[in-house]
């Protein structure tokens, strides 16, 4: 059965697999990662509130939604064109935009901020709905880098506020890591699990350290890599084949390092040793700083270790 498939079915018994306890969700940041959540609650029944900060990044927010939506019915109903503009229009139909943040929090059960990694615009955004929004409402960060405990610092409900860190492309990828941090109640982590289940997605606990699972181990492997490169060691495509022939990765480190954009790996790095200053793996990388102050950010710039036609 394919993905898209599996997506579809568990939208048509979406009243059986929605979590009971978080039914509406407002994902602030209609980006490519706001965009993706918002997606996915809506196919799986939930109501879905996205905001976002003026009317041209909601259009661009729906259209981004709609062709994903397309992608997925063509997959889903090859010979049935009437029952996938059904799909596209129910799913779409649970799916409402709003300029007014806290308008939009007064009635939802989840707040997830997708917004830009910069912990001064998250705090915010929090303590601007942290007395507007309902008393049972959780709080969550889809952050990849920051610390959950310091953006939730500025609340006053430290104890209903976790992380939900997707991966992008968030229709596609299956994995959901959910982050507590010490003060996160039971209840708040419960919930989180739950309705990360209800998506569909295979969810994987962690707790509030740098990076969570994922990146905290991929990005000292990219930056460990670039280390090799400059002690001239090996060149990238060497490195690349390599860990793609002997370690069975789909994507070599440079390869992934250019796709992800060498100024995100940079402002990640950046971060971790500014907190973490004792860390020898979050040490600067000269060659990463140099390509980023020429502009050579990888795929989305046209160059990066590699070139690319853009």
């Amino acid at each position: 059965m394919t993905t898209s498939l599996m997506v579809l079915k568990r939208s048509l018994s979406a009243s059986a697999a929605m979590s009971s306890a978080i039914k509406h969700v407002t994902v602030v940041g209609g980006g490519l990662m706001g965009s993706g959540i918002a997606q996915v609650a809506a196919q799986t029944g939930h109501e879905v509130t996205i905001v976002e900060v003026n009317d041209d990044a909601i259009k661009k927010a729906q259209k981004g939604i709609q062709t994903s939506l397309q992608r997925v019915a063509k997959k889903a109903y090859k010979d049935n064109s009437s029952e996938a503009e059904k799909f596209i229009s129910t799913t779409l139909g649970r799916i409402k935009t709003s300029v007014d943040l806290q308008g939009a929090v007064k009635n939802t059960d989840l707040v997830i901020e997708a917004i830009v990694e910069n912990l001064g615009a998250k705090h915010k955004l929090f303590s601007s709905i942290d007395s507007v929004a309902p008393q049972h409402t959780i709080f969550a960060s889809n952050t990849s880098s920051l610390p959950i405990g310091d953006i939730a610092s500025v609340t006053k409900r430290k104890d209903r506020f976790g992380g939900l860190h997707f991966f992008n492309p968030v229709p596609v990828m299956k994995l959901l890591e959910v982050v507590r941090t010490p003060e996160t109640s039971d209840d708040t982590y419960n919930k989180m699990m739950d309705w990360g289940k209800a998506l569909g997605k295979t969810t994987v606990t962690c707790k509030d350290t740098p990076g969570f699972i994922v990146n905290r181990l991929l990005v000292p492997y990219i930056a460990e890599s670039i280390r090799m490169l400059e002690r001239g060691d090996a060149s990238p495509r060497d490195i690349d084949t390599a860990m793609k022939l002997g370690a069975g990765y789909p994507m070599g480190p440079f390869e992934l390092a250019d796709y992800v954009g060498l100024d995100t790996n940079k402002f990640i790095l950046d971060g971790w040793y500014e907190k973490y200053p004792n860390e020898p793996l979050f040490k600067p990388i000269p060659l990463l700083n140099k390509l980023v102050s020429e502009g050579k950010l990888g795929v989305k710039s046209g160059e990066g270790f590699y070139k690319y036609n853009k």
